[in-house]
């Protein structure tokens, strides 16, 4: 009974330091998105979490991935309190259990040979699966987002945002495998000198394999597909960020003032290249929301953006909230208002934010969440991709659209490039989560996307970050928020594909696969092992942890 006790206290122990491993590392993991970018954290932060997980039973390792998950999102997406602290505390919630399942998958594959591969497949899997269940997704924490400054950013337009992660998920779990390695010898002191030599030629490999790797991806970052002026005459871009009322929720309260300052905005960067004081733009981009009135049922804001545009003599893509397509239904849209002939184009934003801009089971959760009337009208997502083919002085160009939470859907981003998009806009509103980490971990994956498509970036925001990325992710320019702003850039029209763009959907749907098949062989292989043990039978080999 005494030994009984005492392997229970020491049991009890242990469940605790791997409880701390799993807490530390998930919030220094966080640490490693913006806005505070300490991407050095991932080689900290993933390697705790093998380390809590690893030769864990199933249920243990769901509990320890589950704490790791709450640790990881209070850090990096925190930011959701600002609409409501009950909404940010059921996503954290919610979203954790991911990482319970993934807690899973890495104690499974840990009984595996070349389990720091397998883990890193694991971690593909977990991505895959966060960014589309439920309700579309929310893939905003990838660990590709976390490397823009790293030298595997190098990879983006090969693999995409999907091996990105990859690459990084292994190069954690294999110094977590270092790591492992030493925890596990348990050596007299006098011996510690003679153990670290011979872990001196693992060590060696290892950086010599980090530092290769490193190297290749650096030299990938320079890596062009096509001329750095494009394949024709740039075009000259006008960003307007015209700012709005107020902060957070009250932000965007006043739609028609907020109307009225992008075109005052819009006035002002007229004046400018009139004076030539700024290039003269072909077209100027206005954010998601530049207007919350739909222009075309609504004549007050249909005068003031056919002012704006006329006063300018320019196109205007116009981020508006449009009525319909049924009763108490709305559309988020990106309008190409022409100052002659009106709307020429239209790009419905496809991926919307669930709770934010529609209810799922909305007839059944109103009546027992009144709060949520305040979403307003149900949002109804658009079907076709985000390009517009219009003209533009005497040319017809393909403009590429994302709107705003588009940008971390993979599919969304290519499905413009495939469909000829020459140039690439982002429209954004941000006011609600101005002052927070969303802001900053928004523009971090506008970079990772330029990186991805080699392509030049215009971001127009409504009070938050506008700026313009350059195809190598590098912020050529930026504004300060809550401020009204207006710039013009050169935007080079292009026509190249990277292999990302082609390769990457293809290559998420077979790691997530093999994540999957590897959780699954090292389940059936403990599942084997404990009955070999159950019936007294020698196994022919015990499952390998190394």
């Amino acid at each position: 009974m005494t030994a009984l006790l005492s392997d229970r206290r020491l049991s009890d122990r242990r469940l605790w330091w791997r409880l701390v491993c799993a807490i530390a590392g998930g919030l220094l993991l966080g640490l490693a998105w913006q806005p505070y970018a300490v991407w050095g954290a991932i080689l900290i932060g993933i390697p705790l979490l093998l380390i809590a997980v690893h030769g864990q039973r199933a249920r243990r390792a769901f509990g320890l991935g589950y704490a790791f998950g709450l640790a990881l999102l209070t850090v990096t997406i925190g930011w959701i309190e600002v609409l409501g602290t009950w909404i940010a505390a059921l996503l954290i919630l919610f979203e954790a259990l991911f990482f319970g399942l993934l807690g899973v998958a890495l104690a499974l594959v840990s009984k595996l040979r070349l389990w720091p591969l397998w883990s890193a497949f694991a971690w593909t899997a977990l991505e895959f699966a966060y960014s589309r269940v439920p309700f579309g997704g929310f893939g905003w924490v990838r660990l590709a987002y976390a490397a823009v400054d790293t030298p595997l950013a190098g990879f983006l337009p090969l693999i995409g945002v999907p091996g990105v992660s990859l690459l990084v998920a292994l190069a954690a779990s294999v110094f977590g495998w270092l790591v492992l390695r030493a925890l596990r010898e348990h050596r007299p002191r006098a011996e510690w000198r003679s153990f670290l030599h011979a872990q001196r030629r693992p060590a060696v490999a290892v950086l010599i394999g980090f530092l290769v790797v490193g190297a290749t991806g650096a030299m990938f970052r320079g890596l062009q597909f096509e001329p750095a002026a494009g394949t024709g005459e740039p075009l000259a871009v006008g960003v307007v960020q015209g700012n709005v009322p107020g902060r957070g929720m009250d932000a965007m309260g006043e739609a028609r003032s907020v109307t009225n300052n992008h075109l005052s905005q819009t006035i002002e960067l007229t004046a400018r290249w009139r004076l030539g004081q700024v290039p003269e733009p072909d077209f100027i981009l206005w954010p998601e929301n530049s207007t919350d009135i739909d222009p075309v049922l609504d004549a007050t804001t249909r005068q003031v953006v056919d002012s704006a545009t006329k006063v300018a003599g320019k196109p205007i893509l116009v981020g508006a909230v449009m009525q319909g397509p049924g009763p108490d239904e709305r559309q988020t849209t990106g309008l190409w208002w022409d100052p002659q002939q009106g709307i020429l184009g239209r790009y419905d934003k496809r991926n919307l934010v669930p709770f934010g801009e529609w209810i799922p089971f909305r007839a059944q959760l109103l009546p027992l969440v009144p709060i949520l009337e305040e979403v307003g009208p149900q949002a109804i997502p658009g079907t076709r991709p985000g390009v517009m083919t219009i003209p533009i002085g005497d040319r017809i160009i393909t403009v590429g659209d994302a709107v705003c939470f588009e940008l971390a859907y993979d599919q969304t981003i290519y499905d413009t490039i495939t469909n000829g998009a020459q140039v690439s806009m982002v429209q954004s509103n941000n006011a609600t989560y101005g002052g927070t980490g969303q802001i900053e971990q928004q523009f971090a994956i506008t970079r990772a996307r330029a990186m991805e498509t080699r392509r030049e970036i215009a971001v127009a925001t409504t009070n938050s970050v506008s700026g313009f990325i350059d195809r190598d992710g590098n912020v050529v320019r930026r504004t300060q928020e809550f401020t009204a702003d207006s710039f013009v850039v050169e935007m080079p029209v292009r026509s190249a594909i990277t292999p990302a763009v082609l390769i990457a959907p293809w290559l998420d749907r077979a790691m997530a696969l093999i994540g999957l098949l590897a959780a699954v062989v090292g389940g059936v292989g403990v599942a084997r092992f404990g009955r070999l043990r159950k019936t007294g039978e020698s196994p022919a080999r015990e499952p390998a942890h190394t």
